[in-house]
């Protein structure tokens, strides 16, 4: 039903089941699931991009030569080694789409993206290296301790939509797909998590939490009654 009020927009009621999935507590678990999974496949993809070995939940296995911080994986990335410099992954990734943009049926399919393609394989992959590695390993981390759950689904939508633009398919439509639920389900999605915490005490940009209330008459504790005047 519509609620209206005089001479203004009308306002649809969500349906009981929305409400409860997207911001009700008692359909958090579901988010935690879905959280853990997303932040997992983002720290896998960043881990080594930074540190440059690999990452795996076998923790029995974190001491092999292959699960290391000493691996070659961030060459191109984040380190530079002989020929190879710092971002050159990303200008070869870049170079690879451009040239699949030729053709009848080019994997990417705007003119713009190649623009920008161009850019990155030119002049901005010594900063993109970075900041594709790092952020991706940042939101794995935000993701999985559900702090800013959705900032961090935001901004990784953003970064697996990159890759689907530059004709990049893989595992980026289920992370997109997963990313979108959570930024629709940010009230909640946090709730096993940090934002339970978090949210309330720094609020949001159309309400002030809790730190940056200032108190008031109102918001004073309220204990005894102030004594008459002339009364001890």
């Amino acid at each position: 039903m519509a609620r209206t009020k005089s001479a203004g927009p009308a306002y649809l009621e969500e349906p009981p089941f929305a409400r409860w999935l997207f911001a009700s507590s008692g359909a958090a678990w579901i988010w935690l699931i879905a959280r853990l999974w997303l932040g997992w496949e983002w720290l896998r993809a960043g881990w080594s991009k930074v540190f440059g070995g690999e990452i795996t939940l076998r923790f029995w296995d974190w001491g092999d030569p292959q699960y290391s911080f000493t691996g070659d994986g961030n060459i191109g990335w984040v380190r530079a080694e002989g020929e190879v410099g710092v971002g050159d992954a990303v200008a070869g990734f870049a170079d690879r789409a451009i040239q699949s943009a030729e053709g009848p049926h080019p994997d990417v399919a705007y003119g713009w993206y190649v623009t920008f393609l161009e850019w990155i394989r030119d002049t901005a992959h010594p900063v993109f290296g970075p900041v594709v590695a790092i952020g991706e390993v940042v939101l794995g981390v935000l993701l999985i301790l559900g702090l800013f759950t959705g900032l961090a689904a935001f901004l990784g939508a953003v970064l697996n939509f990159s890759f689907v633009f530059a004709g990049t398919a893989g595992v980026n439509p289920a992370m997109i797909i997963v990313s979108v639920l959570l930024i629709l389900a940010w009230r909640n999605a946090g709730w096993y998590g940090l934002d339970r915490w978090m949210l309330p005490r720094l609020g949001t940009p159309w309400q002030r939490g809790t730190l940056f209330r200032r108190r008031g008459r109102d918001d004073e504790p309220r204990g005894q009654e102030p004594a008459p005047e002339g009364e001890a």
